[in-house]
């Protein structure tokens, strides 16, 4: 297994050991938070078909990045995947084209009205793979690059909100959800940041990171205040259920565990220091999410 192509891209691209715990939360706790604000069950299929999806859709932003960068990667980062031969990019489209197909069927196996939320998705997708037609402009403002490309945390959080809430009601109770959404795209600046902020000696030429634009000071001050923000925003959510005295105590000790790396980073950049922003960001996102969803449902009374 350990030399198969297939098993290789993955452990470099989409590694599964820290990805799936961390769509799982994500799509769970959207799941969990919903039916808690309606104050009904939780159905399994929900769980299912919104985990799936999920799943399947950071696949596709993954193999979309393959495409975009396929041209920068061949002369700056011919080690990768693709430039390197490991895989083809006509393989990843067929796959693409098949993860798409199975978000179709699970749309139409669980709750047909799903169809509008998922159409939504990949109308966004496809203007985010072609950077919304204006890309050469977007890499110069990388802000507003990585703002544009956050959109898609919120509308895949309402869509695996509404695997739980719209076969009860209609899409009008979305707007109950917005505290939730909120805090997920603060998470999601918070990984995009993370995984794109290196040390000095392991930077490259032609590779835009965030330590290189904004400086590593910076940008750890947008991560460390994309935390606050989304701390703040599961506050408010969990508000609303009754569970902000489970969440927020929880959360606020993250903050500060995973603050000590970041700003130890800041202080000494360092590889070693800076590798462990981005599983520090994913460890983030994981006790959001259980503080979000998760732990409400257990402790709350129902």
């Amino acid at each position: 297994m350990k030399n198969n192509r297939w098993y290789i891209y993955q452990k470099e691209r989409f590694p599964l050991l820290m990805y799936i715990p961390m769509i799982l939360a994500f799509s769970f706790s959207a799941i969990s938070y919903s039916s808690i604000l309606r104050g009904g069950g939780i159905n399994p299929w929900s769980v299912v078909v919104s985990f799936i999806t999920s799943l399947t859709f950071f696949m596709l932003l993954r193999i979309a990045d393959e495409h975009k960068d396929y041209g920068e990667d061949c002369e700056f980062r011919p080690y990768r995947a693709v430039p390197r031969g490991l895989v083809k990019l006509k393989e990843l489209f067929y796959i693409g084209a098949a993860l798409i197909m199975i978000q179709l069927i699970c749309a139409l196996f669980f709750n047909v009205r799903l169809l509008f939320a998922l159409a939504v998705l990949w109308i966004y997708y496809a203007c985010m793979t072609k950077e919304f037609f204006i890309s050469s402009w977007l890499k110069k403002h990388l802000f507003v690059y990585m703002f544009s490309h956050m959109i898609i945390m919120p509308l895949l959080d309402m869509y695996a909100a509404a695997c739980d809430f719209l076969p009860y009601g209609g899409y009008a109770f979305a707007v109950r959800m917005i505290w939730f959404v909120l805090s997920s795209f603060f998470d999601g600046i918070v990984i995009e940041v993370c995984r794109k902020v290196r040390a000095p000696e392991d930077e490259e030429t032609g590779v835009a990171t965030y330590s290189v634009l904004w400086g590593r000071h910076r940008a750890i001050a947008v991560v460390l205040g994309s935390m606050a923000l989304s701390l703040i925003s599961t506050g408010v959510a969990t508000s609303r259920i009754g569970g902000f005295h489970i969440a927020v105590p929880v959360l606020g000790a993250a903050f500060v565990l995973c603050a000590i790396p970041m700003l130890r980073y800041g202080k000494n950049p360092t590889g070693k220091n800076a590798k462990l922003l981005e599983p520090i960001s994913g460890i983030w996102t994981i006790i959001d999410y259980t503080s979000l969803g998760i732990l409400p449902l257990i402790f709350l009374p129902r």
